[in-house]
């Protein structure tokens, strides 16, 4: 038999059965190594540390910091709806105090128009609320809610917690003037409740901003006035009832006659807040008769 030559150029093939086969153990022999010895651990311990874990932790980290910014975020939306809530709780309770503070000082100006209405008992009255004044800060000529429906008219005396404010200037069906003693056009004729000297109370617009107004035409012979007395509206005046607390000396000059004195003047009432007024429906003219 001839030998078979391979021609030059030729390719070595293994034919399919035999591939197979060597594949086969192959295959065998990895799994025996495999399931019997820990050859292969160690590389794919590493592969797991190097690639897997990382990858992993990286998972768990996102995972949980998504977590706490949902929870943070849950958190925010709570605090927004109890302060939403709060805030109306807190207007709801202003507007509650608001109204108890205006409920308590009306209530205090009732009970202060009340010990007047009492401290004057010998005059007829008729409570009034001021709806609208002059520019500025004192009540030197304001409107009330009450006319010659009410039974007022001009020349009607009008007083306050403390004593006199003034007297009516003007009158509708429904509202009634007042100019107050302060005004700079008022002039009041009173006298010193402890000595009974006669004299004339001057409203002053600009001095009011010391919170006096000046008196004149004093005559105090003895000396007897001192700072501090009342002066209340006289028995001469020819359009105030009489023994109206007006105010109290301030201070007492000598005029330069040295017949007559002259000062300043504290006003019983508060002429920077007023709401509630008396009306005194007794006319000077009438009780004189």
């Amino acid at each position: 038999m001839s030998p078979v030559i391979k021609k030059k150029g030729e390719r070595f093939t293994l034919p399919s059965k035999y591939l197979l086969f060597i594949l086969t153990l192959l295959c065998t022999a990895m799994m025996l190594v495999t399931f019997g010895t820990d050859a292969f651990d160690k590389p794919l311990n590493t592969v797991v540390g190097y690639i897997i874990v990382p990858f992993q932790r990286g998972i768990e980290k996102a995972g949980s910091w998504l977590s706490d910014r949902s929870d943070e975020f849950g958190q925010v939306k709570d605090l927004l709806e109890e302060n939403a809530r709060l805030k109306e709780e807190l207007a709801a309770l202003t507007e509650e105090n608001t109204l108890l503070q205006q409920d308590k000082y009306e209530l205090n100006e009732l009970r202060a128009l009340f010990a007047m209405d009492e401290q004057y008992g010998e005059y007829n009255k008729v409570g009034a609320r001021i709806i609208g004044r002059d520019t500025g800060n004192w009540y030197s000529t304001f409107i009330i809610d009450k006319g010659e429906n009410e039974g007022l008219s001009v020349d009607m005396n009008v007083i306050a917690e403390g004593g006199l404010v003034g007297r009516i200037t003007s009158v509708g069906p429904t509202w009634a003037k007042v100019t107050s003693v302060i005004s700079d056009n008022s002039s009041v004729s009173g006298m010193t409740l402890s000595t009974g000297d006669n004299l004339m109370v001057l409203g002053d617009l600009k001095l009011m901003a010391t919170g006096c107004i000046t008196f004149s035409q004093l005559l105090d012979g003895k000396n007897a006035v001192k700072e501090g007395d009342k002066v209340v509206t006289s028995d001469i005046s020819d359009k105030y009832l009489p023994n109206i607390l007006i105010g109290y000396i301030s201070s007492i000059n000598k005029d330069p006659n040295n017949l007559t004195k002259s000062g300043l003047l504290v006003p019983a009432v508060d002429f920077e807040h007023l709401g509630e007024v008396l009306v005194i429906t007794d006319l000077k003219q009438a009780v004189t008769e």
